[in-house]
């Protein structure tokens, strides 16, 4: 079973999810430390969220993300490999619909690893398969179960 290392990319800081069918880890990490994450050698597939023009102007912040989305590209083993998943292609895979949010695609996770809040996440007497997973962690997980399933 392959290993995917899934990247939901910011300005500053970025999610990130090493998935194999399960979370094996996870965190929201700075951008300069997920350099050095994507020089591990562990993950078989670097998949990052790509960003996608809808036609409407964006800020300075869409454009810095581009740049690390580059970077992180260029420190893969081998870039020509990594896989860009448009946030479309993600809501389309878990929610059947463009206009999902990202509730329901935390839902639809939770649905895929519960049944139920309580049994995907748990407590920490007592974890889930997605304990720990939260803020951009849920973008990059969504990302990796959209490659992992054979939808990006």
């Amino acid at each position: 079973m392959r290993t995917i290392l899934a990247i939901d990319p910011g300005t500053t800081e970025s999610g990130w999810c090493l998935f194999d069918g399960g979370v094996l880890d996870s965190g929201v990490t700075h951008n300069e430390d997920m350099l050095s994450l994507l020089m591990d050698p562990q993950p078989d597939t670097v998949a990052i969220e790509y960003i996608e023009s809808y036609g409407m102007a964006v800020g300075k912040e869409v454009f810095a993300t581009c740049v690390w989305v580059g970077r992180f590209i260029q420190a893969w083993r081998e870039p020509d490999e990594v896989l860009l998943v448009p946030r479309r292609t993600v809501k389309m895979h878990l929610c059947q619909s463009p206009r999902a949010k990202d509730a329901n695609i935390r839902a639809s996770l939770i649905d895929k690893f519960g049944p139920g809040k309580e049994a995907a996440i748990g407590k920490k007497s007592n974890p889930g398969p997605l304990y720990g997973v939260k803020s951009h962690v849920w973008a990059a997980l969504a990302v990796a179960v959209t490659v992992h399933e054979g939808a990006a």
